[in-house]
């Protein structure tokens, strides 16, 4: 695989909610849009659960499928999305720093024909998100 064919990039926040309180956050899919602006509607399939099905659909553009590959409660979801032979798995992650501060981590790993563009675009609104998540998990914190 040539270097246009994979992407990866990391994007953190560091916030003084507690784990939990950022797992109800993704927990509860159908919120997400109140707090990403890169979704226009989402609908899940079933369970918060690894093997359950998503649709998300950014504002402008078409419905996207995902599935939720690796759920681990309180520390981490991945989803992947693909499209045609490209793939694009996010991992968001929930790390304790300890003295009540915790990192948010969202990273993207894609692979295909043109991730090298692609991988960037999907993240250009990562740091935003990170922001309004860790805001909104504040503010239930509190």
């Amino acid at each position: 695989m040539n270097d246009d064919n994979v992407w990866r990039g990391e994007y953190a926040v560091e916030t003084s909610a507690a784990p939990e309180t950022v797992w109800s956050i993704f927990r509860d899919v159908p919120g997400w849009k109140t707090w990403n602006a890169g979704i226009e509607q989402i609908d899940i399939d079933g369970p918060f659960a690894a093997g359950t099905w998503f649709t998300m659909k950014p504002p402008g553009e078409e419905a996207l499928r995902s599935q939720l590959i690796e759920v681990r409660e309180n520390a981490c979801f991945i989803d992947e999305t693909r499209v045609g032979d490209l793939v694009i798995k996010v991992a968001h992650r929930i790390e304790s720093l300890g003295a009540g501060r915790t990192r948010i981590v969202y990273a993207v790993d894609a692979r295909g024909p043109q991730a090298s563009e692609i991988g960037p675009a999907v993240a250009s609104d990562f740091p935003d998100v990170l922001a309004s998540l860790a805001k909104l998990a504040e503010t239930r914190s509190a």
